[in-house]
């Protein structure tokens, strides 16, 4: 004869402690993933500066790529986020477009950027304005683990005429699409902005 097993209603208050411990492993999972994201993927950056006009505007947002640079190294062209040096005189991460890599001659003469001796071809800079140094160095040597960077708005920009090459250890990471405005939606390129 088979025997008949009783089942108890399940209480209000076990099925509430289920549903908070699996909201509470979905929320605990969640912010892990995010915090690995942010860490070795991507992050968001927010554009405060008119250094890099007209790629980059104010107010828009992009998406800065963590990863690829660990394997696709940083080349001319490439804009990206990087901690201030002291020189730079402020604490927020700037946005700059690499110019050069260590081991060049970058000398800045006759209104234009020259890398080892070639003057460049910028057609990304503001407007009709000319290069020109904004201390008395007017040539560096890239030293190694460095980048010389450049905003796109050379006339307002504090970058490494000022301060010098920078340490590759300091960038944060290859600025890649700007998603916000969405109107304003690119995928950022070495050469500038994909139409």
């Amino acid at each position: 004869m088979p025997v008949e097993t009783l089942t108890v209603p399940e209480s209000a208050r076990g099925r509430l402690g289920r549903f908070a411990f699996a909201l509470a492993e979905t929320l605990i999972s969640t912010v892990v993933i995010i915090v690995l994201l942010q860490t070795f993927v991507g992050r968001t950056y927010a554009v405060e500066q008119t250094s890099m006009q007209p790629t980059l505007e104010p107010a828009q947002r992009l998406l800065i790529d963590r990863l690829t640079p660990r394997f696709d190294p940083y080349k001319p062209g490439d804009i990206i986020v990087f901690d201030a040096p002291a020189l730079a005189e402020q604490s927020e991460p700037l946005i700059k477009r690499v110019i050069a890599l260590e081991g060049s001659l970058v000398e800045i003469y006759d209104g234009r950027v020259h890398v080892d001796g070639v003057a460049l071809d910028e057609p990304y800079t503001f407007g009709d304005d000319t290069t020109q140094p904004t201390t008395e160095q007017d040539a560096w040597l890239v030293p190694p683990g460095q980048l010389f960077v450049l905003g796109d708005h050379r006339a307002v920009s504090v970058d490494s005429r000022t301060f010098g090459p920078i340490s590759v250890s300091s960038v944060i990471g290859r600025a890649w699409l700007r998603f916000l405005p969405l109107e304003d939606a690119a995928l950022l390129t070495a050469d500038g902005v994909d139409p």
